[in-house]
């Protein structure tokens, strides 16, 4: 049975400001707890009363300050060991925190956020789902635009975020021929008019930029279904229109997805289908590909296209074009049932599935610097569900790829407030023991600089050195600190769905 995990941790009494199970967002069948995330779930509680009664506070206040994060961290530390920079001062003194951990001391660019702007992903009402005997109401308004606004820049840190896209495909024509305009176009539940029209809301709300978008255009998307070969004007009039008219800052593809009904997924090397995109992309001056890489579970017929394979080719080829790997390629993620079964993670050398390919790109062309490992779901997941391979995840993408060639990105909406997550890599380190084994260095302050935000400012063109002036000024900054005088404080919601049973 699922639940909404808002409504379960309701009924338990819990109140966490980490998730300490994985959450769904609809697209798979959430995990039950195991074992240590059961016993997490009960410190970060026991601890909780006992510091809030302590400082005469109530739980859920507590929980939601600065001291419940870190006592979050603590009990975790607690359960898997000394993998969080956190003192038990923290915990009762709000200025340990903000001595060590200040607001506001690293610039941050999500480079994956999404919103479907109030409509359900849907896979819950799929025949499969019913089949299960799961029956699921929708809570529409937990993945709107105006939860997006709210969560990713006044509930967090996040100063800029990228609007990532979804799998869809806008249709140009009505039965007469006529240009379709806006809602007319579907393309499904974050096309790409829908990102450009809310990236110009929130940069014209702030007064300058705050948000750059995606465009979901990709090489299957209009199909000769005579020549079995992309309908090149068709996809041309496309891209011509996301990047004049919409004004996308760069694509978002997923080649394990079909939107077109070309029958198939393609590659980022696949000469015949990407290389004329490349070419029209450059006439265009649009240089910047993210690419889902990894989660190969969300196709049952088409996951091998997510393999990160193809960006070795197509990053040689095209060193003027930036690609990055979202998610750093992770095949299964730890929501998946073939998580522990398939990911084949190897304790003695720390690789696992499909990550360890993106690295031996880089290992065989040490030369590529136009490739980038992209972080989101992949970190926030795996310090939940196995904390030594987030170590690992962490550990090779900087080792192999260097610090400047990491990105930051989260995946929320889907997981709530990313300030969790936010929080987690500020503390985030490496043990002395995996430093030693493995050769990784500990991660520094500027490392983590340079991955929560620098990395993704050079790639999308931000002046930064302007841009940090105005951030705290402009409209935006400034509902932010009338919304935090006014006491809001973030709800401790992941939004999404849980298993009933503990």
């Amino acid at each position: 049975m699922w639940i909404p995990k808002w409504q379960r941790d309701q009924q338990k009494g819990v109140d966490s400001p980490i998730p300490t199970q994985i959450v769904s967002n609809e697209e798979f069948i959430p995990r039950p707890q195991n074992e240590r995330q059961q016993q997490w779930e009960h410190l970060i509680r026991k601890l909780a009363e006992e510091k809030s009664k302590k400082l005469g506070m109530n739980k859920r206040d507590f929980l939601r300050s600065s001291m419940g994060m870190a006592t979050a961290f603590l009990a975790s530390n607690m359960v898997y060991g000394d993998y969080w920079e956190v003192e038990a001062a923290e915990t009762l003194e709000p200025s340990a925190t903000e001595e060590k951990f200040p607001k506001g001391e690293y610039f941050i660019m999500d480079v994956q956020g999404h919103f479907t702007d109030g409509i359900s992903i849907g896979s819950r009402g799929s025949a499969f789902m019913k089949n299960m005997g799961f029956k699921l109401a929708d809570h529409a308004e937990a993945y709107s635009f105006h939860s997006f606004v709210r969560e990713m820049y006044f509930d967090s840190e996040t100063s800029v975020v990228v609007i990532s896209g979804v799998p869809g495909r806008e249709k140009q024509k009505d039965a007469d021929g006529n240009t379709l305009e806006g809602k007319a176009r579907g393309g499904g539940i974050l096309p790409s008019w829908l990102m450009s029209q809310r990236r110009k809301e929130i940069n014209n709300l702030a007064g300058g930029t705050r948000a750059f978008c995606q465009g979901n255009c990709a090489p299957n998307h209009y199909w000769d279904r005579t020549k079995n070969r992309p309908d090149f004007p068709a996809l041309f009039e496309q891209m011509e229109r996301e990047k004049n008219l919409y004004q996308i800052d760069s694509w978002k593809w997923y080649c394990h997805t079909d939107p077109g009904r070309s029958g198939d997924g393609f590659r980022l090397d696949d000469e015949t289908l990407a290389y004329p995109f490349y070419e029209k992309s450059r006439e265009l001056g649009l240089k910047i590909f993210s690419c889902h890489k990894g989660f190969a579970a969300q196709s049952r017929t088409l996951g091998h296209y997510a393999h990160p394979g193809d960006l070795e080719k197509a990053a040689l080829d095209n060193p003027d074009f930036t690609f990055i790997a979202y998610h750093s390629a992770l095949k299964h993620s730890p929501w998946e049932p073939q998580f522990a079964k398939n990911n084949n993670y190897d304790p003695t050398t720390g690789d696992f599935e499909w990550h360890e390919d993106l690295m031996k790109i880089k290992q065989r062309n040490p030369q590529i610097q136009n490739l980038y490992c992209e972080i989101g779901s992949s970190f926030g997941m795996t310090f939940i569900a196995h904390p030594e391979m987030c170590m690992h995840l962490i550990g090779k993408n900087i080792q192999t790829y260097g610090a400047d060639h990491v990105l930051w990105g989260t995946d929320c909406l889907w997981w709530g407030s990313p300030q969790w997550v936010i929080d987690a890599m500020k503390r985030f380190q490496i043990t002395d023991e995996m430093c030693e084994k493995f050769g990784y260095a500990k991660v520094t302050k500027e490392d983590k600089a340079k991955i929560f935000g620098l990395n993704a400012a050079k790639i999308y063109g931000l002046d930064l050195k302007e841009k940090l002036k105005t951030l705290p000024s402009d409209a935006l900054g400034r509902l932010k600190t009338v919304y935090t005088e006014q006491g809001h404080q973030r709800d401790n919601v992941a939004y999404g769905w849980v298993r009933t049973e503990a």
